[in-house]
């Protein structure tokens, strides 16, 4: 069987572990990559970079939180080349003053040098509350923004606050699209999905219940099922 190219997009403080559940049930169906959104400090840089590194020609495109930013992105850029489409736990619009100035604070903070407070500000915000005592996924957690670094996480902010408004972009998406969202999610509600999947075309919208916003990590086999039928399908 021709397996799919499918290109994973992290989100912010997170790196390929936050994916790894998917790359191993997934294996059997995608030619998985995932892509680096380190480097650059513009969400349209970012997503230059992602569609210069990526292997494929066509490929099907997910991304989770920042992730979903940067999927959109490239749906602004290169939506020749996305002919599958899944945002997980993001949102289309773009950050109130309130949520701008949160990055700034946190930035402020990274750079006072308490950097390992950011992550520890965010945990409760990150899983659902019957999981944040579970000491593996915290560790996870906390492992991926090790691993991202001050410096990138930095550039991730500055770039996250640059992003266009993509809610008009909603309406060009022609690609078979899946918006995903844990129904507990506190960053990005189940709101926010239901508004993606009402404005692109051809989406279907899945909630998993009992889940917070790091869907892969926390409920790894029903993402792993709603995105094999969406590469399936």
């Amino acid at each position: 069987m021709t397996k799919s190219p499918l290109v994973l997009v992290p989100g912010l403080l997170c790196d390929v572990q936050l994916w790894q559940p998917q790359v191993e049930d997934l294996a059997d169906i995608a030619d998985i990559w995932i892509a680096d959104h380190t480097r650059s400090d513009t969400m349209a840089g970012v997503a230059r970079d992602v569609l210069a590194d990526v292997p494929f020609a066509n490929f099907a495109l997910a991304g989770l939180s920042m992730g979903g930013y940067i999927a959109l992105e490239i749906m602004r850029q290169a939506p020749q080349r996305v002919a599958r489409l899944a945002l997980l736990d993001t949102v289309a619009s773009a950050d109130l003053p309130e949520q701008t100035q949160r990055r700034m604070d946190f930035i402020a903070l990274a750079r006072r040098g308490h950097f390992a407070r950011v992550t520890e500000t965010l945990l409760p915000l990150l899983t659902h509350p019957s999981r944040q005592r579970e000491r593996p996924l915290a560790d996870t957690i906390k492992s991926m923004a090790r691993n991202i670094g001050m410096d990138a996480f930095i550039r991730q902010e500055h770039a996250i606050m640059s992003r266009t408004d993509s809610l008009g972009l909603l309406a060009t998406i022609a690609c078979p699209t899946l918006v995903l969202c844990g129904r507990q999610d506190g960053l990005t509600p189940l709101a926010r999905h239901e508004e993606m999947a009402a404005g692109i075309s051809d989406a279907h919208l899945e909630v998993i219940d009992n889940c917070g916003h790091l869907s892969t990590l926390e409920k790894p086999a029903e993402v792993n099922a709603a995105l094999r039928r969406w590469l399936t399908a």
